[in-house]
């Protein structure tokens, strides 16, 4: 079982296996070219960020240094929601945040269909928003399953994968 350190750099080597395939897949077809300076340099920023959250993510169950970092995540975010009024989003952000808590250290945060779910706004939410862009938030779901996937590895549970 990895410490913190062992998830973040778990997360950066399986990171760059990822990152060379999708630089190969844009490479393709030249497909890089329709994006600016800025965007090629921010998006592999982004891709990269959100693998090393998802290789922290699991251990947002018990006290480490993922809960710490997601829970003052929430925390900014839950105030911001409140100061703009907003407190219906408010309250399902509380909700939510509060899930990995009811289980157990190693439940269902560390199980396949939670690496697959807990991603999954990253890859719907752009596709309700920019439907004329179906696939436009499929490089960074693919970008927090991999930093998912990374921590189950790492924490030797990729061949029990079953649960």
């Amino acid at each position: 079982m990895a410490d913190y350190k062992g998830h973040i750099t778990g997360a950066s080597v399986f990171f760059a296996i990822y990152f060379a395939g999708v630089a190969y897949a844009y490479s393709v077809e030249k497909a890089y070219e329709q994006f600016s300076i800025f965007e090629l340099i921010a998006y592999p920023a982004i891709l990269l960020g959100l693998c090393l959250m998802f290789g922290l993510w699991p251990d947002v169950d018990t006290d480490s240094k993922g809960q710490n970092f997601f829970y003052g995540i929430f925390f900014l975010v839950d105030v911001a929601l409140i100061a703009s009024e907003r407190f219906q989003a408010a309250a399902y952000l509380g909700l939510f945040a509060i899930l990995p808590a009811l289980g157990h250290h190693r439940g269902w945060t560390h199980s396949w269909w939670a690496m697959l779910l807990v991603p999954a706004p990253l890859f719907a939410m752009p596709y309700l928003y920019y439907p004329e862009r179906p696939l436009v938030g499929l490089p960074f779901y693919g970008a927090a399953v991999v930093g998912y996937f990374s921590h189950l590895f790492m924490d030797g549970l990729v061949v029990s994968l079953k649960s």
